[in-house]
């Protein structure tokens, strides 16, 4: 599986993006995908998640009700943010795993197979 992660760039406080992970390869197989991001001198930190059969999802406390996903995990995810602040910028990642994760463990980083490559976020004040 291969994933291609797309959609960042600069923007005011208060705007909004939208991030895009395509995968491609096999992708039957990936049933949860998420999103981490990491800023500079910081350690990656989860954003969000989803796992396919049903689309349950799992936001960081710092992003939910800002972010939301759509899109197909096995295609293109998309990860719409918006009420953007400076403390959202970072590298973003998309990742995807086989297993259909349950909800306490879709937040672990070492639990992902496959990573896409980063995009930049820039939130500007």
């Amino acid at each position: 599986v291969q994933l291609q992660a797309s959609g960042g760039g600069l923007v005011q406080a208060g705007g909004s993006l939208r991030l895009s992970c395509a995968a491609s390869g096999r992708t039957f197989t990936i049933n949860t995908m998420g999103w981490f991001r990491q800023a500079p001198g910081k350690e990656r930190e989860f954003v969000a998640a989803i796992r396919s059969s049903g689309g349950s999802t799992s936001y960081a406390r710092s992003v939910k009700g800002r972010f939301t996903f759509s899109g197909d995990i096995k295609n293109v995810l998309y990860l719409q943010m918006n009420s953007l602040k400076p403390e959202d910028t970072a590298v973003y990642f998309c990742a995807a795993d086989p297993r259909r994760k349950i909800l306490s463990s879709m937040s672990n980083a070492n639990e992902y197979d496959y990573w896409g490559q980063g995009t930049q976020v820039t939130v500007s004040s």
